[in-house]
């Protein structure tokens, strides 16, 4: 389903956030993209929605060569993917469903089919009594499950979890990771970007392993190990 051919991601000042990494990622596999803040992790998602395009190498999601996809291309392109973020990113003056509704409504989808969706999946994260509190009336465990619903709504092929427990406390922590379990089991692909050993070690899902712009590990039922 993804393919990262020989990529390398150079900044103008000579940074190297990437140094020719190559991996894939089959249907339904639930993986963790693991290694220190600066090790290539954020970049990898970037070039991954197609934020940002390789120096060299190529990027490929499916039918789509995300690398070659024009800026009026890629809203399309997006609607297989649901992103997910440390800081929420939610809208502070609409309602946690106003925020998951917003998603519905930028692909143009009728009134009826969103007001029968949302409580749906509001319901499935577990915050359906919150649906029209605004996001400072929420604690930070109840955004982010806000904002899973907002990737879930448009049933994504990828769900991509960019430090989705950074903000959160450990009970939080854990919730979280449960649904992305979930959603992995109902049929979506997972990676998870994080530098949480104790989830990666006890998910005992696939990690990939980057340090300094390198992919230096790829393990099925791996574990949080660099040095």
């Amino acid at each position: 389903m993804i393919i990262f051919q020989n990529v390398t991601k150079t900044y103008n000042h000579g940074m190297v956030a990437l140094d020719k990494v190559s991996f894939k990622i089959q249907p339904n596999e639930f993986v963790s993209i693991v290694g220190r803040s600066g090790a290539g992790k954020s970049t990898i998602i970037k070039l991954l929605i197609g934020e940002e395009k390789p120096t060299k190498g190529q990027v490929f999601f499916g039918s789509y060569e995300v690398n070659k996809l024009k800026s009026k291309e890629l809203p399309e392109f997006r609607r297989h993917i649901g992103v997910i973020f440390q800081d929420f990113r939610l809208l502070s003056k609409k309602t946690a469903f106003e925020n998951v509704a917003f998603a519905l409504e930028v692909n143009g989808r009728p009134q009826k089919e969103i007001n029968e969706l949302v409580p749906q999946v509001m319901e499935m994260v577990g915050i359906k009594d919150k649906m029209l509190n605004f996001p400072a009336e929420l604690s930070g465990g109840e955004k982010q499950r806000v904002a899973i619903a907002r990737a879930m709504i448009n049933r994504p092929d990828v769900i991509i979890a960019d430090e989705p427990t950074g903000n959160l406390d450990p009970f939080n922590t854990w919730e979280v990771i449960k649904l992305l379990t979930k959603i992995n089991e109902l049929g979506s692909t997972v990676i998870l970007a994080t530098h949480d050993k104790e989830i990666v070690n006890t998910l005992g899902q696939r990690v990939i392993t980057v340090d300094g712009g390198r992919l230096i590990k790829d393990e099925a039922n791996g574990r949080f190990i660099i040095g």
